[in-house]
């Protein structure tokens, strides 16, 4: 499978917890993020807001260890299957999708 990436470079990354598949988080990698990921064994991303390359957990320690990535029947969206060390948002909650709006 192909990946295909955006006109910025850039593919959606959603990531689940392996074992409770549980949705932590929604990022944006590119294919540094996506080789380096695939080489480190954990989660690299592309910050749109700070134009960079970063470690998930590299200050925290939270970091997520992929244990698998698959890609959407259009390569333009990734799942990592992942487990987290810790809290996946900044917030200090497990998973970023913790407000109910309706």
């Amino acid at each position: 499978m192909t990946i295909q990436y955006d006109e910025r470079g850039l593919v959606t990354a959603v990531v689940q917890d392996f074992e409770t598949r549980d949705v932590l988080m929604v990022a944006w990698m590119n294919a540094e993020a996506v080789r380096l990921t695939r080489e480190t064994g954990q989660a690299w991303f592309w910050s749109r807001s700070r134009r960079e390359l970063w470690h998930k957990g590299a200050t925290s320690g939270h970091v997520l260890r992929v244990r698998e990535i698959r890609a959407d029947c259009d390569g333009d969206t990734l799942l990592l299957l992942v487990d987290p060390a810790g809290p996946a948002c900044h917030t200090g909650a497990r998973s970023c999708f913790f407000n109910v709006i309706g």
